[in-house]
């Protein structure tokens, strides 16, 4: 089946009530029939279910309809974005392995590698997003991945997969995608030969801003190394959220079809406007980096970043002229977003660091939503006027 069918008849087996809808599987453990079968399960010699912080239902669901749209053999769900960051890292990862990663990443991404894996003697090597030589140059005996977002958060870079994965591959290393601003709809990372791919769920796939949820998707063989780490350290994703998310991907495909189409528009109009230094929308010509877009990507994306001249004070100005816009720590909504990460998402990084990853003082990142595109110009249009 195509993706968009997937993403819609993609269900678990019916139940003797012959539902249309996949119910909701509200248990935190299961009845075994004998002890044979207890102990089976257990075993894994059985397939079965056991507890739901290690499988369940609608999780279960949730996985196999995201591996089959990702490409991939297997998946394992969390409960957040960042848990499934942690846990793919913590699951490779032992004292004195070496990451290396893009400089372009999520703040808290940021903050994992910088704070928290050097206490357990894991190093990371930042490198310029783009620079393959420089990633190839950093890669060690010691290191065991390699990081990157494409497009990347808050910036929209680009990295080139095919070419990144082939220098991992030759250097024996694993390539760590995170796509959750193109979603598996846009950009599939493993066809390109990424090993794994991470995406928060919060953002496109829920896409109402209505929960938290995180994914990794791989080969069978990885993710039960992911497994086995899940299940005891206990980042399960609930199946309320499972349920929801997996019921919003079946509108994933019309949803991102018409977040692109706004998207794109609200780029090519902002970057008419004077008092703007530049915009960055990956299927715009102007992007640095289109070419790579193109050949990866389906389309460009509901994101659109760009930098008012005015610097920091600009920024915030901006944000508090704007109206339809609401203004919240989140993206991949129906509704508009906006955010100015050098005082928000980023702004615990020193403006030298902030300035390593391309986030300057006036950059505003915009989330476009499903609104009329008129209403969303008028708004973007209002808010840039000094």
């Amino acid at each position: 089946m195509r993706k968009e069918t997937i993403a819609i008849r993609g269900q678990i087996e019916r139940s003797q009530y012959n539902e249309h809808a996949v119910p909701l599987y509200l248990t935190s453990s299961y009845i075994f029939e004998d002890a044979e079968d207890m102990r089976s399960q257990f075993a894994e010699e059985k397939p079965g279910e056991i507890y739901s912080r290690y499988a369940n239902p609608n999780v279960q669901e949730l996985l196999n309809k995201v591996a089959l749209l990702e490409g991939g053999e297997s998946a394992w769900a969390t409960a957040s974005g960042m848990a499934a960051v942690f846990t793919t890292f913590a699951t490779f990862l032992s004292a004195g392995d070496e990451i290396v990663s893009s400089r372009s990443v999520f703040g808290s991404t940021h903050r994992l590698l910088v704070d928290v894996f050097p206490k357990w003697n894991i190093k990371n090597t930042y490198v310029d997003f783009n620079n393959y030589l420089a990633y190839e140059s950093a890669i060690t005996d010691k290191t065991k991945l390699v990081y990157i977002e494409t497009p990347s958060n808050p910036a929209l870079d680009l990295i080139d997969i095919e070419r990144l994965a082939a220098i991992c591959k030759s250097k024996g290393v694993l390539l760590v995608v995170d796509n959750c601003f193109a979603t598996p709809i846009m950009q599939q990372p493993i066809k390109w030969g990424a090993d794994l791919v991470i995406h928060s769920t919060t953002k496109f796939m829920d896409g109402q801003g209505r929960t938290l949820g995180g994914l990794i998707v791989s080969s069978k063989e990885l993710i039960e190394k992911v497994k086995a780490f899940a299940r005891h350290s206990g980042p399960a994703m609930s199946p309320f959220n499972a349920w929801v998310i997996s019921k919003s991907i079946e509108t994933l495909d019309v949803r991102m079809e018409r977040h692109c189409k706004n998207a794109l528009e609200i780029a090519k109009r902002l970057s008419t406007l004077s008092g703007i230094s530049w915009v960055k929308y990956p299927f715009l010509s102007s992007h640095p980096d289109y070419e790579i877009a193109k050949k990866q990507m389906s389309a460009g994306g509901g994101l659109v970043s760009f930098e008012l001249a005015g610097g920091l004070e600009s920024g915030r100005q901006f944000l508090n002229k704007l109206n339809l816009f609401s203004l919240t720590a989140n993206l991949g909504d129906t509704r508009s977003i906006a955010t100015h990460p050098a005082s928000t998402t980023h702004s615990k990084l020193s403006p030298e660091q902030r300035h390593e990853v391309g986030i300057s003082d006036g950059l505003i990142r915009l989330s476009i939503g499903l609104e009329n595109i008129e209403d969303i110009w008028d708004d973007v249009f209002q808010a840039c006027q000094g």
